[in-house]
């Protein structure tokens, strides 16, 4: 079975994202193993007070998080894009978690990266309340830092990529035809 890390990257309990997260669970879990993380019920400071100059002490939830990337062969990543970018506690947990040594590490003190997250897959679904005619266009800056300066940067492959929009003046139909997206991803991950 295919080991699979699900993190629903929105900082409010009740969400779109939250929803979408549970349906890519319920389907995935038919064919692989979901360790899943909601970013709503993590509790860790967000800011990388020392930057990589000293060690700084993981909360538990942390800990258990970059024990799942490193485990998963697969990362799935549901997000909002908030004006332009990540939500500041999902940066926030990017920042503590690929961390160096376990996500990369430099080689010889130079600027040469050795990536340790080669082999894995990943998907980032991500929702905006920007019309769907927009959502490339508004989700390119979280994409280029989310996708090529964290996961890739990490040696984790090319990110596929689903964008959902305008959540905000969406319909009860519309969300389920995207629910209904997200059931398929998630049962075709073997």
């Amino acid at each position: 079975m295919k080991k699979v890390l699900l993190l629903n990257g929105n900082p409010k309990q009740n969400s779109f994202t939250h929803r979408l997260s549970s349906e890519y669970q319920h389907h995935a879990e038919k064919s692989a193993t979901v360790r899943r993380f909601n970013l709503s019920d993590m509790n860790f400071d967000p800011n990388l007070t020392y930057g990589y100059d000293e060690v700084q002490a993981l909360e538990a939830c942390l800990s258990d998080f970059i024990e799942a990337l490193v485990w998963a062969e697969h990362i799935v990543i549901v997000a909002p894009v908030w004006w332009g970018g990540l939500p500041a506690k999902l940066k926030g947990l990017l920042d503590r978690g690929f961390l160096p040594g376990t996500a990369f590490s430099y080689q010889d003190d130079c600027a040469s990266v050795v990536q340790l997250l080669t082999g894995k897959t990943a998907r980032v679904i991500l929702t905006m309340d920007a019309p769907q005619e927009f959502a490339e266009q508004q989700s390119r800056p979280v994409l280029e830092q989310l996708g090529l300066y964290t996961l890739e940067f990490c040696g984790i492959n090319k990110a596929e990529v689903t964008l959902f929009g305008s959540v905000i003046l969406s319909d009860e139909s519309l969300r389920t035809s995207w629910l209904d997206e997200v059931q398929t991803l998630g049962m075709s991950v073997t």
